[in-house]
């Protein structure tokens, strides 16, 4: 895992960390696009997992406009996070499933 000295790992580490490992019991925050603040929220609207947002990507049927629309109204998310969230969604998916 490559790190960042200077603080958290930037979005495309976080991407090529979230896609190359298994989906197991890792957080919501581990979402690219996810930071601290709509981890937060998804976590109080009871999405803790990382797992849990890959359903409702699956529910959506891998729709990007829906998941996003759905990520944006549920978080506050801005289009980059969105669109990060979305990427990381689908090549995950498409790497193991």
């Amino acid at each position: 895992m490559s790190g960042n000295k200077n603080g958290p790992p930037t979005t495309s580490q976080k991407h090529l960390n979230f896609v190359s490992e298994p989906m197991g019991n890792r957080s919501v925050r581990d979402v690219p696009g996810i930071g601290t603040a709509h981890g937060r929220t998804l976590e109080e609207k009871g999405m803790p997992r990382a797992d849990q947002l890959l359903g409702d990507y699956l529910k959506r049927g891998r729709d990007q406009d829906q998941f996003q629309d759905n990520l944006k109204n549920t978080t506050g998310a801005n289009t980059k996070q969105q669109r990060d969230a979305y990427n990381g969604m689908r090549e995950w998916t498409d790497n193991n499933l």
